[in-house]
């Protein structure tokens, strides 16, 4: 995933759901059309791969340390992920 040049750059913390497993992923970046394109292309994360990703929830977040902590948070919050599958 491409860093930003500047660590104090907005960056941005996503949910994707593969509606087909109901599975969700949650990740980081500094371009979110950019990646959620990098995902269903099959060169995102390696367990995003081969499936159809749909953005379903996104946070911005003024420095990257602020989003890879909230990302670090969400990655474990599973009642919230749970219920992101069940608005959908």
């Amino acid at each position: 995933m491409p860093r930003p040049s500047n660590p104090e750059a907005p960056c941005f913390v996503y949910v994707l759901l593969d509606l087909s497993r109901a599975v969700t992923y949650v990740g980081w970046t500094v371009n979110l059309e950019q990646r959620l394109a990098r995902h269903n292309a099959g060169s995102g994360a390696r367990s995003t791969r081969g499936g159809q990703w749909r953005l379903v929830y996104a946070e911005r977040h003024a420095t990257r340390g602020e989003a890879l902590r909230r990302e670090y948070a969400l990655k474990r919050d599973r009642k919230f992920r749970a219920l992101l599958r069940t608005l959908q």
